[in-house]
């Protein structure tokens, strides 16, 4: 009989990824999923990219690099970051990464051994659960309002808690709720992470997806000690497919996610740091990032409007003002999964909250995602979850 290690009993499948399978039948009106609009992919772009560096430097992009990654493509992040979250750096703080989620995965076997505590918002991003849970940590999870994490219930966790080895937050447009921390939270969360000196782990794959509003300053951009490790993307931006995700961090803790990437994988995909390189040379990113949110928002204002004419007063959801995601908290005695079940029936598929609380015991949540819909499809799938809630009402 195979032994396998203990931590794979740990390990299970995602529900998202599963239920993405159950999903992908055309008749599906999917809310199920975290993926940008593939209709909005710059084909024709990536395409003269692609063309260009294998005519430019095609035996170039078919060799290994370097771990830390393309050095022109490095410094495009660091005028980005500079640009859209007040971040300054340079390339010597940025590792690239197989897209965000290998900086998760990186996080945890950087920072925790067996039993170490991670602090996370409740709810928290499933992906970051499941990358953390192989280090086998003890999760904690620190009450949340509108406004983001309540540092009033961090300070309290950190008085009391021994071996929290480090804290992990989305602040921007938070998966899944789609919440955003207010400037005096963050402030005041910084306060607190330097009095306490604990890594914060800040994943930011939907900041520059705002829609309304003012920009709030990353974690990373009020950073005296050192001790915010920032992780980007341009999965929700460009294109997923391509796998570009930067880790920006101290000298001295980027040393250490080296160390993992070089056992990992030794360096990220050449050929595609040097498309992405050459994408951002040729093209305006920020006038592709434009349409994007244009498609976004309508989405998000059809589905949010849809919700406010058809789910019972009973059925609380959030208003994101950015982002792929809104939440919804049902009755205390109603089951998502239950629902989503009969939800399945009427040909419509939503993500049961459940699991984005690494604790469990809280099924009356379900994330709904407006990216990935036409809005005649929004109307019509949300009208059909507000009858399934409707007849499961007490």
């Amino acid at each position: 009989m195979v032994q396998y290690a203990n931590r794979m009993s740990l390990l299970k499948g995602s529900e998202i990824r599963e239920l993405l399978a159950l999903t992908s039948k055309p008749d599906i009106i999917s809310f199920a999923g975290g993926m940008p609009a593939p209709e909005l992919f710059p084909c024709e772009g990536v395409k003269e990219a692609c063309i260009k560096v294998m005519d430019e430097v095609g035996r170039v992009a078919l060799q290994y690099t370097t771990t830390e990654g393309l050095p022109s493509l490095r410094e495009k992040i660091v005028a980005r970051m500079k640009a859209k979250n007040g971040i300054n750096t340079d390339i010597d703080h940025v590792l690239i990464t197989s897209g965000s989620q290998q900086g998760l995965d990186f996080s945890a076997r950087v920072f925790l051994n067996p039993g170490d505590v991670v602090l996370l918002e409740s709810p928290s991003y499933l992906g970051a659960v499941n990358a953390f849970k192989a280090c086998e940590p003890t999760f904690m999870e620190v009450p949340t309002d509108d406004h983001g994490m309540i540092t009033e219930e961090l300070e309290k966790i950190l008085e009391t808690t021994k071996n929290v080895k480090m804290i992990y937050v989305i602040p921007d447009f938070q998966n899944p709720t789609g919440k955003t921390w207010t400037l005096e939270r963050r402030q005041k969360f910084m306060e607190i992470v330097n009095k306490y000196e604990i890594p914060v782990i800040e994943d930011n794959p939907y900041g520059e997806l705002r829609f309304e509003g003012e920009n709030m300053p990353s974690l990373k951009s009020l950073d005296t000690k050192e001790l915010v490790i920032f992780l980007g993307t341009c999965s929700k931006i460009l294109a997923p497919g391509l796998r570009i995700g930067w880790v920006c961090a101290s000298k001295e803790i980027l040393g250490k996610y080296n160390f993992i990437k070089q056992g990992a994988d030794l360096q990220s995909s050449t050929i595609d740091q040097l498309i992405a390189d050459r994408f951002l040379d040729m093209y305006d990113l920020d006038e592709h990032v434009e349409k994007i949110k244009d498609v976004y928002r309508k989405r998000r204002d059809c589905m949010l409007k849809t919700m406010e004419e058809t789910f019972p007063k009973e059925a609380k959801f959030t208003h994101p003002e950015g982002g792929l995601f809104t939440w919804v908290i049902l009755p205390d005695y109603m089951d998502a999964k239950v629902l989503a079940k009969q939800c399945l029936d009427k040909k419509v598929a939503y993500v049961p909250g459940g699991s984005f609380f690494p604790n469990g015991g809280k099924e009356n949540h379900f994330r709904l995602n407006y990216s990935c819909m036409p809005e005649d499809k929004i109307v019509e799938g949300i009208t059909r979850i507000a009858e399934v809630i409707k007849a499961n009402l007490k």
